[in-house]
């Protein structure tokens, strides 16, 4: 009983210091820097999983049912993720519970191609190679943008992805078609927010931060003469390095900028259905699905938006494939 009584009394004493912010951000000289500070450090681990979603989205190919049957196959599909998300206004960071500055849907354009490599037995390890590029527009979030050195196309963040799927049941209805699938996506450096010159002018924080996201799905499908339909899960990695957090930390230096850096790493479980449109070798394709949320004990109290809360995605696009 002693045990159990100092291991509650261990994991109570971590999520209040988890509560109180980030060591880094304790700032004795100037309490609204500490809450900007912890406001950045808690914007960013929000927005992290929100980010990695937008990338990956559900199924690894829109709308696709099992692998494709070897060499020879190929499919290509132009699709518009989007996910509703929330970012705190960084001129208003020290207040006591802090408003979004953007509240809506977040939307990013990808292309995506599969080529047939192995036909397998039946659809039984058959296996496909996997590729993708993401276009993230930033011009519809007010202080967003792509960093100077990062890949990009005007001013949208270019991401790119690769991975491969195997089929392990071909599929006869009733009996759905089932392949597993990995992807690797990056999204270059991007940042939010932007400091003035001086203590007390312009945004109260800014960041920057890359990411990289690892996909692994299980999917199950069933294909018809007019209509094919997908269901999967899967869980999803997302990390990123070297994420900077720069603000004013001393209003008697009003010049003086103080930078910290942390490593955002989060895990998140998937859920998603697509359906498709057959139109001979075009189809229409769509997908609804669901990221689930996690509390991560912060230290910041966002007015307009729930950091706990999972997530609602989805995805629309064309396909063109045989």
């Amino acid at each position: 009983m002693r045990h159990i009584v100092s291991l509650m009394a261990m994991m109570l004493g971590t999520t209040s210091l988890a509560a109180q912010g980030d060591p880094q951000c304790d700032i004795p000289a100037s309490q609204p820097a500490t809450r900007a500070c912890n406001t950045a450090v808690d914007a960013i681990r929000a927005f992290h999983p929100l980010a990695g979603m937008i990338v990956s989205g559900g199924n690894p190919a829109l709308g696709t049912t099992g692998s494709l049957g070897g060499i020879g196959h190929f499919s290509l599909t132009a699709r518009v993720n989007g996910i509703k998300a929330a970012l705190p206004n960084p001129d208003s960071a020290s207040q006591s519970s802090v408003p979004a500055s953007f509240h809506g849907v977040i939307p990013a354009p990808l292309v995506e191609g599969a080529i047939g490599l192995v036909g397998g037995k039946g659809g039984f390890l058959s296996g496909d190679a996997l590729g993708s590029a993401l276009v993230l527009p930033t011009s519809g979030v007010s202080g967003l943008s792509v960093d100077s050195n990062a890949a990009h196309v005007g001013g949208a963040a270019l991401g790119i992805g690769y991975g491969a799927r195997v089929g392990v049941l071909g599929g006869r209805f009733p009996i759905p078609a089932v392949s597993i699938s990995w992807m690797h996506r990056t999204l270059p450096r991007i940042q939010y927010g932007s400091l003035g010159p001086t203590f007390g002018t312009g945004d109260q924080f800014e960041f920057n931060m890359d990411l990289r996201a690892d996909n692994y799905r299980a999917v199950a499908s069933w294909k018809f003469v007019l209509l094919d339909l997908a269901a999967g899960l899967g869980l999803d990695h997302y990390a990123s390095s070297a994420t900077n957090i720069r603000f004013h930390d001393n209003p008697l230096a009003p010049a003086n900028v103080k930078t910290i850096v942390i490593n955002p790493s989060n895990t998140r479980e998937v859920l998603f259905v697509d359906g498709g449109l057959n139109l001979a070798a075009l189809k229409l394709v769509a997908e609804l699905g669901f990221q689930t949320g996690k509390d991560q004990s912060f230290a910041t109290t966002f007015r307009d938006f729930d950091p706990k809360a999972g997530h609602v995605f989805g995805g629309v696009g064309v396909r063109f494939g045989f």
